[in-house]
């Protein structure tokens, strides 16, 4: 049986529940077949050489955990640099704050090279790999250069973006050229599978053998759409532990005689938190029914803090909170608990369940597994309200949401308003629909479709 390697640039033991869902699932692969998961260490050497870093190998339980150190120099420009710094924003759509200029090209290259020369001498001849996202894309690029003929492919968690601003990259047709090493190519929507099959079509010189299969630099490659999901059962059981319980019976307490609305994610600019408040302000000013009731509680864990951008995102919600919790509160109500903290993961399902609406109204994102634990987290017999961003890849398969433009505030605070007074036999015809779907393509249906895909796949 070939063993299965996952390379991603962070790594997780998937024995902890604290791992998440995918962590759980690709643990699962792994042991199945005496894998090994290798990626960065979390370690930064300060004095260390550019383009070396020390490998470290360790078990958790049948799978093998291999890690590489990076110097200062390598983090900054591989990790904080360009992929953080241009691949991130300029795929979610914000050519405006990418740092086309700084030449951290080098270190993003340099490292996948390390990473490709640390993990050849452990790969055995019949391994299949599997690389995540967006740091490591032309990791199997830099492997075939060094002789491997392993089966290999890829997956992006995040949007890939129309060709026009693809092609804004300084040497994105490098880049793009790099993802013709791998085998298969996966991808959370259709839409991002439309945009590569754009792009291939006006920016390289590859012939498009059928609606999948793309051909150049002497490779055929396979291209689809495999929306990741979450583990539905492992969230339900996390949502009857003593922690989401707790949680669950604070909220109830604490707000019985409020409604709900929640957001929950990283303090980002793709995560749309700026007009998301906006659209709140304007549902207390248009329908002021909901004054001394509607409340939102608006969770932003940090997130990358050192870089200007988001430090100014963190100014801009704290004033907008201040503004309308000034505006619109009374001594007995905020409307707005905005926690710029980590809720640990065992007390989620319980703040989900508590909450009448989820707001996961992103300007852009790859999937947002965030709008599928809400929904797995809801009591069936009196099930919350999803509001889903139309441009999260969620929404292909969410379409039972309460779909929105997140940039129309006026819409969102509508969409808001019929959430919050949506009869009980909606909520459930809607809510019974997304759980049959969320939980017949999970996250073990994604990977056990990807990992046969890649199987399936001729070799050339």
């Amino acid at each position: 049986m070939s063993r299965l390697v996952v390379i991603s640039n962070r790594i997780a033991d998937p024995r902890k529940t604290a791992s998440g869902g995918l962590a759980v699932a690709l643990g699962q692969a792994l042991e199945s077949s005496g894998g090994m998961w290798f990626g960065w260490s979390g370690k930064i050497v300060e004095d260390g050489t550019p383009g070396e870093g020390e490998l470290h190998l360790h078990n958790a339980g049948k799978v093998q955990l291999a890690t590489v150190d990076l110097s200062r120099e390598d983090h900054d420009s591989f990790y904080l640099g360009y992929s953080n710094g241009v691949l991130w924003p300029v795929f979610h759509y914000r050519l405006d704050l990418a740092d086309f200029d700084a030449g951290y090209i080098a270190g993003y290259r340099r490292v996948n090279q390390m990473f490709a020369h640390k993990l050849k001498a452990l790969l055995r001849p019949d391994d299949i790999i599997w690389v995540h996202d967006y740091h490591l894309i032309p990791l199997a690029a830099e492997l075939r250069a060094m002789g491997c003929q392993q089966r290999m492919g890829f997956f992006l968690h995040i949007p890939l973006p129309p060709p026009l601003i693809l092609a804004a990259v300084p040497e994105h047709d490098w880049l793009m050229r790099s993802l013709f090493a791998y085998d298969l190519v996966g991808f959370q929507s259709e839409a991002d599978v439309n945009h590569f099959a754009r792009y291939v079509g006006t920016e390289t010189p590859a012939d498009i053998l059928g609606e999948h299969e793309f051909r150049a630099f002497g490779k055929t490659l396979q291209v689809q759409a495999f929306p990741i999901g979450t583990d539905v059962d492992e969230f339900i059981e996390l949502g009857k532990g003593r922690e989401a319980q707790e949680m669950f019976e604070q909220m109830r307490g604490e707000y019985s005689r409020r409604r709900l609305l929640l957001g929950v994610e990283r303090l980002d600019y793709s995560k749309g938190l700026p007009q998301r408040l906006k659209a709140f302000r304007q549902l207390l000013q248009a329908y002021p029914e909901n004054l001394g009731s509607a409340t939102l509680i608006q969770i932003a864990s940090p997130s990358r803090e050192t870089v200007d951008a988001y430090a100014s995102l963190l100014q801009e919600l704290e004033s907008l909170c201040g503004a309308i919790n000034g505006n619109f509160g009374e001594l007995d109500w905020m409307p707005v608990r905005y926690i710029h903290r980590t809720v640990a993961r065992k007390r989620l399902p319980g703040l989900y369940r508590a909450a009448s609406v989820a707001l996961v109204t992103p300007l852009r994102d790859g999937m947002n597994l965030v709008a599928k634990e809400f929904v797995a987290s809801q009591d069936p017999d009196d099930p919350g309200v999803l509001v889903l961003s139309r441009f999260a890849g969620a929404a292909e398969q969410m379409r039972e949401a309460l779909l929105v433009n997140p940039y129309d505030t006026t819409r969102t605070a509508e969409t808001m308003q019929r959430a919050l007074q949506m009869p009980l036999e909606e909520r459930q015809r809607r809510h019974k629909k997304l759980l049959e779907g969320i939980r017949e393509q999970d996250v073990h249906w994604w990977r056990e479709r990807f990992l046969a895909a890649l199987a399936a796949v001729p070799t050339s």
